[in-house]
């Protein structure tokens, strides 16, 4: 993920929402905690102070490239009550992320980025055909997820 803001990418910025107040941005699917031993058992106690770092989550459906975007990227630090959390927040964010997982895990990082977004576009299309009221439409979320000099 990191590599978006490290690296020379093809894809548009991600934005950072930022949060400040009472305990409520999860870390993905509860609020912050930690486990702890109690007795035999390992038991989920909430975070007083302490550092959550959260990665892109994500899955496979049907086969090893099929990717599926469940959560964002979050980094939250809690204080007692508190909790100061940042937020990953990218355009289209299914789309944008799915085609990163695509760009960065499956095309050659020996190539160009020019030829690995045409590889990507090639084999992961990611377009998307709608219709309302007998109007189709189709969408590639390639040109709204990429720079404008990496438009093909």
């Amino acid at each position: 993920m990191l590599n978006n803001f490290l690296f020379p990418s093809p894809f548009k910025r991600v934005k950072l929402v930022w949060y400040f107040g009472k305990i409520a941005i999860g870390t993905p699917y509860f609020l912050p905690r930690v486990w702890k031993k109690d007795g035999s058992n390992m038991v989920a106690k909430p975070r007083k102070i302490g550092f959550d770092f959260v990665e892109l989550g994500w899955k496979t459906k049907w086969e090893e490239t099929d990717y599926r975007f469940e959560w964002a990227p979050v980094w939250s630090f809690v204080f007692f009550k508190w909790q100061l959390a940042v937020s990953f927040k990218a355009p289209e964010e299914y789309h944008y992320w799915e085609c990163w997982l695509y760009y960065n895990n499956n095309t050659n990082k020996r190539d160009s980025i020019i030829d690995r977004i045409k590889q990507a576009k090639e084999e992961f299309p990611c377009k998307w055909i709608t219709s309302v009221n007998g109007e189709t439409k189709e969408t590639c979320y390639w040109n709204l997820i990429l720079k404008e000099k990496y438009k093909l």
